[in-house]
């Protein structure tokens, strides 16, 4: 009896892990095939070129196994003998007759062995190609790129945050107006086609203002703000308590003092997380780039440049190793404000 009423406790939660199970599977494998993309590129990445073409080569990243012999080097194939299949090297292959060396004997010489060499299946080891990615840093100037990437994002973002901020304020402190109507238009702009646009604003740039080759046509419009960092700013601003806003007004605190001194204090989530998003927004970037910053190659940031490289380099495991360059740093600012990202959309509503 003392067994039982200690197994008792248990089987509840026997149950409770019986009754998730099917989700849980489904969770991973649902899991399993969102990711499978991202290991397929990983993979490829680490395979050498002459792997892709090889139909009988593994899945992993590997190389032919070769034996040198009296300074020549032979492939090893996996042979059947009379006493079982054996790792040989093929000297000189033949229609019907080969000549083989045995890697473990070398002594014996050529040995004879009848059938079609082309049946036989190579040997392979486990080989990671890191020259796929090396090969970026030697053939572009990666440095100068990410310079102007970093520039690019710094004064953008700055640009951006300004402006946003203080549009954003606006909408959510004071009674304008028309005020919600012009809020309800600047929303709607964010459904608007960048095809639309692209035509006119091009045309300005280009035609008139000359300004292709510079970072005016890629800087200039975000000191404008954002339509989605304004919103996101707004829904924020709106659920901090005026409270303190109103103490700071009694003692003759103006608008901006209050802005900068009361409300960007509590708002620390969600400045971070649009500083995340432009960065991302910014270094993902290269059809701004491609039209007006393609002309200078002083002035490439990393998007286009990988762009540019990999239509030069149209092998597939070079193409995925530079991908993987270009992608692994979002992901690691990304996992290091974690935190503050998943705060900014929580308080600015956009989890709902």
């Amino acid at each position: 009896m003392k067994v039982q009423t200690k197994l008792l406790p248990f089987v509840p939660n026997i149950k409770r892990y019986i009754n998730i199970l099917p989700f849980n599977l489904f969770v991973w494998v649902l899991m399993t095939l969102y990711l499978s993309p991202v290991l397929f590129m990983i993979v490829t990445a680490m395979m050498p070129t002459a792997q892709l073409s090889d139909k009988t080569a593994p899945l992993y990243p590997a190389r032919v196994m070769r034996y040198e012999h009296e300074g020549k080097e032979y492939q090893i194939y996996n042979v059947p003998m009379e006493d079982g299949i054996r790792p040989m090297a093929l000297a000189k292959p033949g229609r019907e007759t080969s000549l083989l060396i045995d890697p473990q004997h070398p002594e014996r010489g050529l040995i004879e062995w009848k059938g079609s060499w082309r049946t036989l299946k190579g040997v392979y080891e486990f080989h990671i190609e890191w020259e796929n990615f090396t090969r970026l840093f030697t053939s572009l100037p990666f440095p100068q790129m990410l310079r102007n990437t970093f520039l690019l994002a710094l004064i953008g973002g700055i640009g951006v945050l300004v402006s946003s901020i203080v549009v954003a304020y606006g909408f959510a402190r004071f009674s304008l107006p028309g005020g919600n109507l012009l809020f309800y238009i600047l929303i709607a702009t964010i459904l608007i086609p960048e095809k639309i646009t692209f035509i006119p604003t091009f045309y300005v740039y280009v035609g008139i203002l000359h300004w292709r080759g510079t970072v005016l046509p890629v800087l200039l419009h975000l000191f404008f703000g954002n339509a989605v960092y304004i919103f996101l700013l707004r829904q924020n601003f709106k659920s901090l308590p005026i409270d303190l806003e109103e103490a700071a007004m009694l003692d003759g605190a103006g608008p901006l003092r209050r802005l900068f001194s009361v409300v960007l204090p509590q708002s620390w989530p969600v400045v971070i997380t649009v500083s995340l998003l432009h960065f991302f927004f910014t270094w993902n970037e290269t059809r701004l780039a491609s039209l007006y910053l393609g002309t200078d190659p002083k002035l490439m940031p990393v998007s286009f440049g990988v762009q540019n490289y990999q239509s030069f380099l149209p092998i597939q495991n070079v193409i995925e190793a530079s991908s993987i360059i270009v992608l692994i740093l979002p992901v690691i600012l990304l996992i290091l404000a974690q935190k503050y990202f998943m705060q900014g959309l929580v308080i600015t509503g956009a989890e709902k």
